[in-house]
């Protein structure tokens, strides 16, 4: 954010429009204490979820939002800075203001831990490592996709028309996703309860095919343009750009509630190479479509990349179901002896 290498990797690696890269230098600077309060944050609130205390982790998504608002409403009203300053401003103080109340928060847990039962199993170096390491492995790869895919769309016609776009169109997706998304940690946390299997498998099916649903009426009715062109204030021209992208991502909600049900199954089984392993596949999937889509350049650049990650998705969610057999199966078993 702070040295050259900004322009290195913006201007010649995602070749981004000359008009975007001061924007998004200063939109870079201002994200500074993104990661620190990012990795806290998850911390404390592992420790919260640990501690059967997972309310205290939806005060803070409240809090977290509460500050945006008031971030963009002050700067929107008092001051004179450009969207980007006030939009990073706003998302860095908000998840500023969420780490800090899940610190605070959880020290009233650390008592309830300290009376949990030992574990099992000694937590060493090795076991800690092998553990977690595909585990971060996972948002790094998702996180790596996000400059490819703006890559692929600064190649591909409409470049600019599909970085305007992009972010309306991501955040409603992504919205209709987060429910998957915090699935996971209820499958983790839930399922070495008795009884437990069949019914977070039945309500797997019941998110995927809800959040799906709901995505596609967005997308079909007048709640899109609702969206797009009062919420985002997008122009005409790109409103019915904007609903095509929302169509062809309806898939990926469906995908994501799968998508937890199958990692949560296996790293309860402490088996978390599976999941490295889905999300290589899901890189390298996005990665080559993503390339191709460049090189054929011929369809508008968000659509086309759009569409690559669901195919990615979809590859992914087929590897993980494939993976997860043994650990599924040995749940099925158990699950017999626990109702008993």
């Amino acid at each position: 954010a702070f040295t050259p290498l900004f322009d290195l990797v913006c201007t010649h690696v995602l070749d981004t429009p000359e008009t975007v890269v001061e924007p998004a230098r200063l939109g870079l600077r201002l994200m500074t204490p993104w990661t620190w309060a990012i990795a806290y944050r998850r911390f404390q609130q592992g420790v919260l979820i640990r501690a059967e205390q997972g309310r205290a982790v939806s005060e803070g998504t409240l809090v977290r939002l509460l500050t945006v608002v008031c971030t963009l409403l002050v700067g929107f009203h008092a001051t004179d800075w450009p969207g980007i300053a006030v939009g990073a401003a706003a998302i860095a103080a908000g998840v500023t203001a969420e780490a800090l109340f899940a610190g605070w928060r959880v020290r009233g847990a650390l008592g309830r831990l300290r009376l949990a039962p030992p574990a099992a199993i000694r937590l060493d170096r090795r076991r800690f490592v092998a553990f977690y390491l595909p585990l971060a492995v996972m948002p790094l790869v998702m996180l790596l996709l996000q400059p490819i895919g703006a890559a692929a769309m600064g190649r591909m016609p409409r470049e600019l028309d599909s970085l305007a776009a992009w972010t309306p169109v991501y955040t409603l997706v992504f919205f209709f996703r987060s429910v998957g998304m915090g699935y996971n940690e209820v499958v983790v946390a839930l399922l070495r309860e008795p009884g437990a299997a069949p019914v977070l498998r039945r309500f797997t099916r019941h998110l995927a095919l809800a959040t799906t649903a709901l995505l596609l009426l967005v997308g079909l009715t007048p709640l899109a343009e609702l969206w797009f062109a009062r919420a985002q204030s997008l122009p005409p021209e790109l409103v019915e750009f904007a609903v095509l992208g929302v169509l062809i991502a309806v898939p990926m909600p469906f995908y994501q509630a799968l998508q937890s049900w199958y990692q949560g199954v296996l790293v309860q089984g402490r088996g978390t190479r599976p999941i490295t392993e889905a999300v290589v596949l899901y890189g390298i999937v996005a990665g080559v479509a993503c390339g191709v889509g460049a090189r054929l350049d011929r369809v508008a650049g968000m659509h086309w990349t759009l569409g690559a990650f669901v195919v990615a998705g979809a590859v992914q969610t087929a590897w993980l179901h494939l993976r997860s057999r043994l650990a599924r199966r040995a749940l099925d078993l158990r699950a017999p002896e626990a109702m008993a």
